[in-house]
């Protein structure tokens, strides 16, 4: 193999295991950084380093090549387009950057593994996917190109997005500042009112769907978990179903319910936001069911209670986005934009804050006392309590001097 061939294989190793969680990046760039020093004595390659260092185990090492092998064999089979490279890979597809050649374009390609092809289901969601996509023309939406099946491969095309995702950031520990975060889920918003306009719900808003371009544009992708709000036939099917991210997913999607609209998408996004300006999810546990669990049942702790720089107004705003029954939620997404904006620019959430006046409303009809009495009310009640204890002392003394009379009348007889 040619030194820069090699070069290419060994960056791809690098990338997969770290993907598939055989390692960590720290442990990669030791290797490579090992391997520049070995290069001209002793000359070895990323895998025989990962090994060496007890990295990664020879079954696991075995496993990856096997994969990238087949992910080269069937990127190469795509008409009309040149893979550069592997951007990434998930449970449902791989994503290669390739040309367009055609329109000398870049692009990204999403495959979808050789296991799921034989399995129905999985490849009508990955048609789907496609032709959902398509149907959005946003600039916060990865645009989609085309769909297609060549050989057994399904192959879907879209715009290729250079940059990092949301996520890129957070899992480093990054905290944004308000301002910074507001800029970037404002554009998340965007993208999905047009989604939402176009009868579509995204269901699966969180930080790895977020990608922000070097020139600062964001850009909602994967629309894998998608679905049309007037496919009931879907939402049978899908129905008592959890379909989303544990970490931002909206309790009626939890429950499964048939009825999930756009609001369940102003949750995930509140969760996301959450999670910029705090540093950490809304709810955590060990396991996915407790997560869940806690998007039901537990109180939201408000983001400017962990995070004290925060103002009063993003708190609110979050707060309503991820209000547990999606009736206290915005109505829609205009409806949340709209706060978002206020907020970014200085001023206060008015709709949020309607929302929870009209919140206090409720709790008086339930007979629930929910206004701290004013400075004026206490010293009125403290004048009342003063000419009352008054009252009880001057009847206490009449009682006793009648008392005193009367024993006196009756033992003068």
């Amino acid at each position: 193999m040619a030194q820069n061939e090699q070069t290419s294989y060994d960056t791809l190793f690098g990338r997969m295991a770290v993907e598939q969680k055989l390692c960590t990046e720290d442990e990669v760039r030791t290797c490579q950084d090992e391997r520049k020093k070995r290069a001209s004595e002793k000359p070895s390659t990323l895998e025989q380093l990962l090994l060496e260092k007890r990295y990664l185990t020879l079954s696991q090492a075995e496993r990856l090549k096997v994969s990238i092998r087949e992910s080269r064999d069937s990127s190469n089979q795509i008409p009309g387009y040149k893979v550069l490279g592997k951007l990434g890979s998930g449970a449902m597809a791989v994503v290669y950057k390739a040309k367009q050649l055609s329109l000398d374009r870049t692009v990204a390609v999403k495959v979808l593994p050789k296991k799921f092809v034989q399995k129905s289901d999985y490849v009508e969601r990955f048609y789907k996917e496609g032709r959902l996509a398509a149907k959005l023309n946003h600039n916060n939406i990865v645009q989609a190109i085309d769909v297609g099946e060549v050989g057994g491969l399904y192959y879907f095309v879209m715009e290729y997005v250079e940059g990092k995702t949301l996520y890129d950031d957070l899992s480093k520990g990054k905290v944004f500042s308000e301002k910074e975060a507001l800029e970037v889920v404002i554009q998340v918003a965007n993208a999905l009112a047009h989604a939402h306009a176009q009868g579509l719900i995204h269901r699966d808003v969180k930080p790895k769907n977020i990608m922000i371009n070097k020139d600062g544009v964001v850009k909602l992708a994967d629309m894998g978990l998608a679905r049309e709000t007037s496919d009931v036939r879907a939402a049978k099917h899908e129905q008592g179903k959890a379909f989303g991210t544990p970490y931002y997913i909206a309790p009626e999607q939890i429950r499964g319910e048939m009825d999930i609209d756009g609001r369940a998408d102003i949750y995930s996004l509140g969760g996301t936001l959450y999670h910029m300006v705090t540093g950490r999810v809304p709810f955590d546990a060990s396991a996915p069911a407790e997560v869940m669990k806690k998007h039901l049942k537990e109180a939201l702790i408000p983001p400017d209670h962990i995070n004290t720089a925060l103002s009063a107004g993003i708190s609110e705003v979050i707060e309503v986005m991820m209000a547990k029954d999606k009736k206290d939620r915005y109505k829609n997404m205009e409806e949340g934009i709209v706060d978002l904006q206020a907020v970014r620019d200085g001023k206060p959430p008015l709709i949020a804050r309607q929302r929870f006046n009209l919140e206090a409303l409720g709790e008086l009809e339930d007979g629930a006392a929910v206004e701290m009495p004013n400075e004026k009310s206490l010293r009125t009640t403290e004048e009342a309590l003063t000419k009352y204890k008054m009252m009880v002392i001057i009847l206490a003394a009449l009682s006793a001097v009648l008392l005193l009379a009367i024993l006196f009348l009756a033992l003068s007889r």
